[in-house]
């Protein structure tokens, strides 16, 4: 599973928490790293923060997806933002699932035992 959040307590706190639940999980800080990390490792599920430093989490998404090869990870928005606000809107289309910071772990869970299900839109 791949972290992808530049507040780095809260990608590691969430890395804490999957980690004892036996997820192997691999934070980056920066959706260059996380592109990188993509390059050299296939991730089952990617968790992306829509507004990182360098590139927005939904141009992440669209390269996640396009460099899968078949086997796109399970892509969900994490934000600040609602599904209501621009960035939240747009990321409905490019995202498997929408999570709104705080995350809710219990939607979390979900999502992770049924991961072959797409939110509805």
């Amino acid at each position: 599973m791949l972290i992808v959040d530049d507040n780095e307590a809260a990608a590691d706190l969430l890395k804490e928490l999957l980690s004892l639940q036996d997820h192997t999980v691999r934070c980056c800080y920066t959706a260059q790293q996380a592109l990188d990390a993509s390059a050299s490792e296939h991730y089952d599920v990617a968790l992306v923060d829509l507004m990182l430093p360098d590139m927005p989490g939904t141009e992440v998404a669209r390269r996640l997806r396009s460099a899968a090869e078949g086997r796109p990870p399970l892509l969900v928005a994490i934000s600040g933002y609602s599904t209501q606000d621009a960035a939240g809107a747009e990321a409905r289309t490019l995202f498997d699932h929408y999570l709104q910071k705080p995350i809710d772990f219990d939607a979390l869970d979900r999502i992770l035992a049924a991961p072959g299900e797409r939110a509805s839109a």
